[in-house]
Formats: C-alpha cells, sequence, structure tokens
C-alpha cells in the first residue's frame, strides 16, 4: 500500500505536469471497500465413508473475515474521439501477508483489472474500444447467465441511426496457458498448442419508446488443449487409476470462472472410470444466443424478459460407473446444450418497488452418452438474489469464507417475490426478497454421481446440482445508509433453507451418508466513490 501511494502520488504530479503540453484531460475515478462479514457457506455439514464421520471440507472455513478493495481508475482524454483508460485494482484480506493485510503491510497486491484505449475513425460514427476490458453480455432480468469478466478484447460498435445500433467484439479469453500434457504411452505434448478460446459476438441494439432489445449471437472455438491442466488431481473411486495424475479436460478454474465445469457435459460429482479421452478435433465449436427485452411502455410498470441458448461442441468422452457395479461404466458425451428463460415483472410506488420474478432452465435427461442439457456458461454471473446469485460486490466476501456462487441457472428453475428500495427514512433503502430454487435435472442421473452430497460440487462457477425432487428456498435483506453523497453503508442479511433431498441421493455410487444443513450470512460494506 504504501508503495502504491508513493507511485500514484508520483504519478499525479508527472501527468499534471504535462497535461497542458500535451493537451490531455487526465480524469480518475474510483472506488474503495471495506467489508466485515460472518457467515457459513456451506450446504453440508457432516460426510460419512467407509471410515465413519467426518466434516465436510466446506466447513473448514472461517466463520468471520475483514477484507478491503482498491479500484483506482484514471483516463487519458485527448478528445471525444480518442482517450486511454488504465483499471487498477487492489485486495487484502486482513491479516493475509501474501495480500498486504499482515503486520507490516507490504505485500504486493497490485492488478491492472481493465487498460484500453477507445477511438473513433474520423467523421465517422465507428468506434473502437481496444485492450483488457470488462465484457458483459447483453442482459436482462437477473443479470447474465453466460458472461461477465475480463478479457483481452476489439470491441467496435455502430450507431445507424436514433433507434438501432451493431457491434462487433472479438475476444480472447484464454491462449498459451498450456504447459504440455503426459498423456498415458503418448509422451509430452506441445505446450501453447490448440490452447486458445476465441469468441465472436455480434449484438443489435434497438431503442424505442418504451422498447429496449439487443439481440445477440456468439460464435467461438475452443482449443482440445483449452482446458487441460498440467498438474494432479484425484479421481474419486477411480477404478482404473487410483494414483494421483494429470486430467485431461480437468485444468481451468480461474477467478473469473471455472471452464472445465462450465462447457463441457462432464459433471464435477460424476463417479469417474476415466478422464475425457483424446480428440482427433483441433478445435471445437460454441454458439451463444440471446434476446434481452425491456419494457417500460406503461410506466410505472416494468417489464424484463432475456431467453438463452448455448452448445458447445463434445471434445472427447468419458466413462463413469454406475451404482453399486464397479465393472459396470458409461460412456459419456463432453457435448453441452440448453437454454434459459428468465422473467421480471416489478411496479413502481411512492414507497418502493415490489416485483415477481422467475427463471426456468434446461436439465439433464438422465442420459449421460447425449451429453449434457444444461445451458453451458463461459462466466456467468446471474442476480435475480445476493446469496446463491451474484450481485456485483453485495456478493463480495473475504476468499475461503462464502463461496461467491457465480451461477449460471443451468438445471434450475425458481420463482421469487422483492421488495425494493422501500424507503421509510430518509437516505436509507431496503430491499427484501425470497425465493425457490428447484431442480430440473432427472433424478436419474444420481446413479452416475460419486457421493450423496455431490449435488454440492461444482457449486462454485455453475450453481448446485439439483434434481426434480430437490429445493432451496433463499431469503435476502439488503440495507443500504447513504451517509454522504459519496459514502455508502450497505448491509445485508442472507439465509437458505436445504430441502435437498437426500432419499434421492442415497443412489449414488458409494453406500454413504451426509448430513446437510442451512446456510447464512452477514456483512457490512463501506463504500467509498468518487
Amino acid at each position: 500500500m504504501k508503495r502504491l501511494t508513493t507511485l500514484l502520488l508520483s504519478a499525479g504530479l508527472i501527468l499534471a505536469a504535462s497535461t497542458e503540453a500535451m493537451s490531455i484531460d487526465f480524469k480518475a475515478k474510483g472506488e474503495w471497500l471495506v467489508g466485515f462479514t460472518a457467515g457459513d457457506g456451506a450446504l453440508v455439514k457432516r460426510v460419512r465413508d467407509n471410515t465413519g464421520w467426518h466434516k465436510h471440507q466446506d466447513k473448514d472455513r472461517d466463520i468471520f473475515g475483514a477484507n478491503q478493495r482498491v479500484r483506482f481508475q484514471l483516463d487519458a482524454v485527448a478528445s471525444e474521439s480518442l482517450s486511454g483508460t488504465v483499471f487498477f485494482e487492489i485486495n487484502s484480506l486482513w491479516g493475509r501477508a501474501a495480500e498486504g493485510g499482515a503486520l507490516g503491510a507490504d505485500g504486493r497486491t497490485i492488478a491492472v483489472k481493465n487498460a484500453y484505449i477507445d477511438w473513433a475513425v474520423p467523421d465517422t460514427d465507428l468506434k473502437f474500444r481496444m485492450g483488457l476490458q470488462t465484457i458483459w453480455l447483453p442482459n436482462a432480468a437477473g443479470g447474465t447467465a453466460i458472461m461477465k469478466a475480463d478479457s483481452a478484447a476489439v470491441v467496435s460498435s455502430w450507431q445507424i441511426n436514433e433507434n438501432a445500433g451493431v457491434g462487433f467484439t472479438w475476444f480472447r479469453p484464454a491462449n498459451d496457458n498450456f504447459e504440455g500434457f503426459n498423456r498415458r504411452g503418448g509422451g509430452v505434448s506441445s505446450q501453447n498448442y490448440l490452447d486458445n478460446l476465441d469468441l465472436f459476438l455480434l449484438t443489435v441494439p434497438l431503442t424505442f419508446d418504451g422498447i429496449e432489445a439487443t439481440p445477440w449471437l456468439m460464435y467461438g472455438i475452443i482449443g482440445k488443449n483449452t482446458l487441460d491442466g498440467y498438474y494432479s488431481v484425484d479421481l474419486p473411486n477411480n477404478i482404473y487409476h487410483r494414483s494421483r495424475r494429470s486430467v485431461r479436460g480437468a485444468g481451468w478454474t480461474g477467478t473469473s470462472g471455472g471452464l472445465d465445469q462450465t462447457l463441457t457435459g462432464r459433471f464435477a460429482g460424476f463417479n469417474l472410470a476415466s478422464d475425457i479421452g483424446s480428440t482427433s478435433k483441433g478445435y471445437g465449436s460454441l454458439f451463444f444466443a440471446g434476446l434481452p427485452l425491456k419494457l417500460t411502455l406503461w410506466d410505472p410498470l416494468n417489464i424484463e424478459f432475456d431467453f438463452n441458448y448455448g452448445y458447445a461442441e463434445a471434445m472427447g468422452n468419458f466413462r463413469a460407473t454406475v451404482r453399486n457395479n464397479a465393472f459396470d461404466t458409461r460412456r459419456g458425451s463432453s457435448r453441452r446444450e440448453g437454454w434459459l428463460a428468465k422473467l421480471l415483472v416489478e411496479y413502481k410506488l411512492d414507497w418502493g418497488v415490489p416485483g415477481i420474478f422467475g427463471w426456468y432452465a434446461s436439465g439433464d435427461d438422465g442420459s449421460i452418452g447425449n451429453g449434457s442439457e444444461r445451458m453451458p456458461s463461459i462466466s456467468p454471473a446471474g442476480c435475480f438474489t445476493t446469496f446463491m446469485g451474484d450481485m456485483e460486490y453485495w456478493d463480495w466476501a473475504p476468499d475461503g469464507l462464502l463461496a461467491d456462487r457465480a451461477l449460471s441457472y443451468a438445471g434450475t428453475w425458481g420463482i421469487g417475490l422483492q421488495l425494493r428500495d422501500m424507503s421509510f427514512i430518509e437516505n436509507i433503502k431496503h430491499t427484501f426478497r425470497v425465493a425457490y430454487w428447484g431442480g430440473t435435472n432427472s433424478p436419474s442421473m444420481v446413479k452416475y454421481m460419486a457421493h450423496p452430497w455431490s449435488w454440492n460440487e461444482g457449486t462454485l462457477y455453475d450453481g448446485p446440482y439439483l434434481t426434480t425432487n430437490d429445493g432451496i428456498l433463499e431469503f435476502n435483506l439488503v440495507n443500504s445508509w447513504q451517509i454522504y453523497e459519496n459514502l455508502e453503508a450497505n448491509l445485508e442479511l442472507g439465509y437458505l433453507v436445504n430441502f435437498v433431498d437426500k432419499g434421492t441421493w442415497k443412489r449414488s455410487w458409494m453406500n454413504e451418508s451426509f448430513q446437510k444443513q442451512d446456510a447464512w450470512k452477514a456483512q457490512l460494506i463501506f463504500a467509498y466513490r468518487f
């Protein structure tokens, strides 16, 4: 932090001295967050295997944590047609030495989150943004279920007229991360080869009186080595290879998504007899589409609707065992294809905004041979709710305390009620939500699962795996106090009631059991923005 302060002060003096000579206008803005969180986000309390009862790994987390985050953005503006932006972020968990939060506060935690240039073609309405930037796919009614993340990209946009525009984006979320793979009997494959993920997005924003719509299409190519990692992982109850070894197709997890979990048809909780096998294809195809629509024709009534479709081509097969028979294995396809529909209806009143929301997503049909029927995603950020979902920094918590569940809604359905922005005292607002989450996955999929608590696997990046017999009831209460114009305090309370059906999940492969529990959290965040 001391080094950052010195750096920023020095940069400010240099920039201030050179502003006039270069005719550049430097603009700064930023955000300081300081937060305190208490809670237990685990939905499984204890598990029983052949050695007895044990505490589930999700229970090995702190109940309380304190954190802070600083974001600083500097814009160098030459004109309305040309500017450059750099965006720094500092995260510090209080007490963690590596993040500068321990005694001495001298850890190195500065990250470049965004760095891009904006420019327009002279005498036209064609604009470009090039560099590291936040990509947020067009969405309505509960956030994007497919992608919100920082990525290297080239974004172009052209405003055709006052009602219509068109945009095209090429972005590269992954490339040159493959360190080689030790295939059985085949040696080590070449590093940084066939490991890129490229996405091409076409958007058509339309705006009329009381109507906003942005239909979009996105095509992608993914190399056969993109999801591979050169490290060892455990395959649970693997009947062929019980030692730790490298696993193909299980190597990608990051702060903004777990591609190996959200793009393939292989679920993290399967009782795997083999990893994803090799494929003769160099690249596979991805395809996504969306139609977000917002209607305010009948103000104060607000209606939002969003439809999404996703497809990920199979890039190899895997084998999973069936319950109670270690030698009965079924071949599964890594193909994944599905859809999602979301709806929000609100009515604005003097004291607040009551509303109803809901969604329905396709789920697995009970067979792994034809792949998964759950919609694939890149880095989802569903935000109908603030505990199961990702409500930007409202769901921000110290690492290891509570998982920020970046939901795609895949394999689930739900319905909820909310009272948003209720205000009875000046500068204080309240939002209350209650939502029921159900599953659309076939209960017969459980026979491929390793453990009766496998529904909890993959929760971090894709949400819990819920069958048609399972459910979760969520309660949220968010309170916001505008202390000053630039300072806000937010107190959020959340609770999840666990209705996962233990009888259904006893059909998993192992003769084990688990003790489920409800989850809760309380967090207080102070936010200063300028």
